[in-house]
């Protein structure tokens, strides 16, 4: 039997949370984006005072200097401060404006902040020179990347992480470039007093999510790079970006964890605890997620919320089939809401999802690597701006 179900994520958070990962079973429903604006309203009113997603953590600047300070327009931040995409979405052109306006005259202990928790890639990649521009200049170095890395277009092509053959990641000069950032992430700790004396502890971290971006990208093309069977080859691609997301959400907390906790929003696959698995064209692959090594990091620190989707006219989701973890769900929701995990009833997998639905169905092996879930009945139509 379920237990209480509810529409107040408060109802799973306690003061132990500092890390709230919501997540959602695909990225092509609009309604998440929406209930999860609501719920991280909620948690505001709890003392929540930041929120990440899963987009490029420094294109994310641009986000939070709007959210903060107001720097540069809404249109602005939406177009700059987001990768994959996610910047076209008008949930999160409305989380954005909401944020903003919710700081407007606070004072800054208090404001929100806005955090990207991933890097530019995916199926493709890009370039490390902005980065390791960026932190070059914040340490005052006199060093030229151009012999190095060459013409960008060479990082960011889409075969650059399809074909080990045209990957650049495992040359010489990719190999010298990844000690060089080693050694600027190293001097810019050995150099933190006068650093941040001269500008500001942000900038700091600033340069440091540079330099994390840059090494991360770096070791990525290198995986991309690896003559391997494909299935192997996108399990290790897989495991370098969620670690790399791992280690993003450990620097946030660390960033925020005076001021308050923080909300993380992405696919489940990433933020569910148990082990993360997608099927590509040779087969599943299985990999540990970016919840996962959270987890076993903050231990009870960290809580996760499954996204789980009933029909969707706009995706051609069609309701789901008796027996199914989403129809026990569904015969129980007659909009969106809730529910602990271990009230959810036992039930099969649906089997109905295409892969070009980009739709993680919910499966008792995710089930049991999560402390509630929100399920959704019917989604919305998709609503985005160019």
């Amino acid at each position: 039997m379920f237990k209480a179900m509810t529409q107040d994520i408060r109802d799973f958070v306690d003061g132990s949370h500092e890390l709230v990962g919501l997540g959602e079973p695909t990225h092509r429903e609009p309604a998440f984006g929406r209930v999860r604006n609501e719920l991280f309203a909620q948690l505001v009113d709890r003392g929540f005072r930041s929120f990440a997603l899963e987009s490029d953590r420094v294109a994310a600047f641009a986000v939070d200097d709007f959210v903060r300070e107001g720097a540069g327009t809404l249109d602005a931040a939406m177009s700059e401060g987001f990768s994959h995409g996610f910047g076209a979405f008008d949930a999160n052109r409305e989380l954005v404006a909401w944020m903003r306006e919710y700081n407007d005259g606070r004072p800054a202990e208090e404001r929100l902040a806005f955090h990207g928790i991933d890097a530019p890639l995916e199926f493709t990649a890009a370039s490390p020179r902005p980065d390791l521009e960026h932190a070059r200049d914040h340490l005052g170095l006199d060093l030229d990347f151009a012999p190095l890395i060459g013409d960008d277009e060479r990082w960011s092509r889409t075969e650059a992480v399809t074909d080990p053959a045209a990957s650049p990641g495992d040359t010489p000069e990719a190999h010298r470039l990844r000690a060089i950032a080693d050694d600027m992430l190293t001097l810019l700790h050995a150099r933190a007093p006068e650093l941040i004396a001269s500008t500001s502890l942000a900038a700091w971290h600033r340069a440091k999510a540079h330099l994390t971006s840059a090494l991360g990208l770096l070791r990525y093309h290198r995986q991309a790079a690896q003559p391997i069977e494909d299935r192997e080859r996108w399990t290790r691609l897989c495991a370098v970006r969620d670690a790399l997301m791992a280690q993003n959400l450990l620097d946030i907390r660390g960033i925020e964890a005076r001021r308050g906790p923080t909300m993380v929003f992405a696919n489940n696959v990433h933020l569910q605890r148990n082990p993360s698995r997608m099927t590509i064209w040779q087969g599943e692959i299985t990999w540990h997620g970016t919840g996962a090594v959270i987890a076993s990091l903050l231990g009870e620190r960290y809580t996760v919320v499954a996204g789980s989707l009933g029909r969707s006219d706009g995706m051609e989701l069609a309701e789901p089939e008796p027996g199914t973890l989403e129809h026990s769900l569904q015969r129980r929701f007659p909009s969106w809401g809730l529910v602990a995990a271990d009230a959810v009833d036992p039930a099969a997998a649906r089997a109905d999802a295409a892969p070009e639905q980009g739709y993680f169905p919910l499966d008792q092996e995710t089930l049991g690597g999560v402390d509630a879930v929100l399920h959704i009945s019917a989604g919305v139509a998709p609503s985005l701006r160019g």
